[in-house]
């Protein structure tokens, strides 16, 4: 939260350029990520997963979510067991090929921008100026005043500064996006064959799908939270301030 009597400085160029090439990414990934997911809106633990196992999440969107049931198990012979497997009563839904690729394409716009964000964050001292939350964000007081200035009607004028809840949760995310990357690359065949040790970081190919869901909601959560917090503060005034650099007096 930023003292309403203080001017907010105005935002770099690259850091409104970055900004924009990052939340274009981010909504393409998130559009793509949740036509993958309805395919099979179940996540799992460990090194596989399926229909037949025990999920420990499962949301309700999409086709294949509780298809129909199972059909009657087939027998090898009369009286014999059942085979351990099962046939669904529906056919199963699975046109996602072309948002795996805008996934993937949209995604190496995400790590480029990224990139050029934390390497001109580094140099001009932006991040640890404006980005973490420094001293004040480990003190009990100035924390709880901010939250009490977001929960009022105090105005959030244009960062830089930011306030300390904002700073908090820049560094949350800045910490989210690596781990998301890097989850997302053990899912896929071609990395784990020729490096299967970042598989083994998150414990099987189930485990990584977990993982990348969850840094995805958080992310998610961040820019509802970010958007919402536009719209109360003033969204053309905010917007002002990401394109052109306006600054208050």
């Amino acid at each position: 939260m930023v003292d309403q009597h203080k001017s907010a400085s105005p935002h770099a160029r690259w850091v409104r350029a970055v900004h924009w090439a990052l939340a274009g990414a981010v909504l393409v990934l998130a559009f793509s990520g949740v036509m993958i997911f309805m395919v099979h809106p179940r996540l799992y633990w460990g090194l596989a997963g399926n229909d037949m196992t025990a999920a420990w999440l499962e949301l309700p969107i999409g086709p294949n979510y509780r298809h129909g049931g199972w059909a009657p198990p087939l027998h090898f012979a009369p009286g014999g067991h059942a085979v351990i497997s099962a046939a669904r009563t529906a056919d199963i839904f699975n046109q996602n090929g072309w948002a795996r690729s805008l996934h993937f394409l949209a995604a190496w716009l995400l790590v480029g921008s990224g990139l050029v964000y934390a390497v001109l964050a580094l140099i001009t001292g932006h991040g640890a100026r404006n980005l973490l939350p420094g001293r004040d964000g480990f003190a009990p007081a100035v924390v709880w005043a901010d939250i009490r200035a977001h929960l009022g009607h105090q105005a959030v004028r244009p960062g830089p500064p930011y306030g300390v809840l904002q700073r908090w949760a820049y560094a949350v995310v800045l910490a989210a996006v690596p781990v998301m990357v890097c989850s997302g690359l053990a899912m896929s065949p071609y990395v784990t064959a020729g490096y299967p040790w970042v598989l083994d970081l998150f414990g099987g190919h189930q485990s990584a799908r977990s993982v990348h869901f969850l840094t995805f909601a958080l992310i998610a959560l961040f820019v509802v939270v970010h958007l919402v917090m536009v719209l109360r503060t003033g969204p053309l005034r905010q917007l002002r301030a990401m394109t052109i650099g306006w600054r208050e007096t």
